[in-house]
């Protein structure tokens, strides 16, 4: 299975980011891969003043990606953008799932929302506009299960266990806006060990560049294997790396150090 990570510097042109990511869908596509991962927040990663309406899941957005999966020929993961929420004050940062006819075969809601205070680096409270998921999700993509996620939910091991254990995921995507001062030390790192600590392929897309306002973001989208092999990763640049999945070799290493069926907790 040949998958592609897709890099993009989205900021407050919602119709130029459109424009960028489905050009990168067909670029993957051309590549030859069956899957196209994009970024979180794809649509737009700018001021929050200007930022579109929240969207249901049967909006703009939508229809957009799943024209685009259709016309195109190709599995694809959105990245993330806005839903609407429970409330008038919070909205979803939900990721979406089309298959190559346009149909949705899944829908996550991030759960582990960035709420943190850096003294005189960052301060940035997601939750005070976006309410947490409370679901996890495994999809069949193109036969292979596998389990989503969202950007700092890379942080919490415990959910990625769920979803290899519980929910049998062969892949974990990991679509992103990672911010420069922590992706530096922490981005790979933390990508390899979600691939080793669960024998699975991560597949993580990350948005990449400065963004409005005053935001800049790693990017270094990575295709990783089982073992924590790094197959393909993207340069400073916006653009498409792909990477061959081979599930033979992710059942030898399951059955030659097999951690997970060693597990007691």
């Amino acid at each position: 299975m040949r998958v592609a990570v897709c890099q993009v510097n989205s900021r407050a042109d919602r119709d130029h980011n459109l424009v960028v990511a489905r050009d990168l869908l067909e670029r993957a596509a051309a590549a030859g891969a069956e899957l196209a991962v994009l970024p979180e927040y794809v649509d737009y990663l700018g001021p929050g003043q200007t930022a579109p309406k929240a969207e249901p899941i049967e909006g703009d957005f939508a229809e957009f990606f799943s024209n685009a999966a259709r016309e195109i020929g190709i599995w694809v993961h959105t990245g993330s953008f806005h839903e609407s929420g429970p409330d008038a004050d919070h909205t979803y940062n939900t990721s979406l799932v089309f298959d190559p006819d346009g149909g949705l075969v899944a829908r996550y809601r991030k759960i582990h929302l960035y709420d943190v205070e850096i003294a005189g680096r960052v301060s940035y409270q997601e939750s005070r506009s976006v309410a947490p998921g409370d679901e996890t999700v495994v999809a069949k993509i193109a036969g292979v299960r596998t389990g989503l996620s969202i950007c700092y939910d890379l942080r919490f091991p415990e959910l990625y266990r769920r979803l290899a254990v519980e929910g049998d995921a062969r892949v974990l995507v990991v679509p992103a806006a990672f911010m420069m001062h922590t992706g530096r030390d922490h981005w790979e790192v933390l990508l390899r060990a979600r691939a080793i600590e669960n024998q699975c392929y991560v597949v993580a897309a990350g948005q990449i560049g400065d963004h409005d306002p005053g935001r800049t973001c790693f990017g270094r989208s990575m295709i990783i294997d089982p073992w924590g092999t790094v197959l393909a990763q993207a340069p400073d640049t916006v653009g498409v790396v792909t990477a061959d999945l081979d599930f033979d070799r992710l059942d030898k290493i399951r059955t030659e150090l097999p951690s997970l069926a060693n597990r007691r907790l």
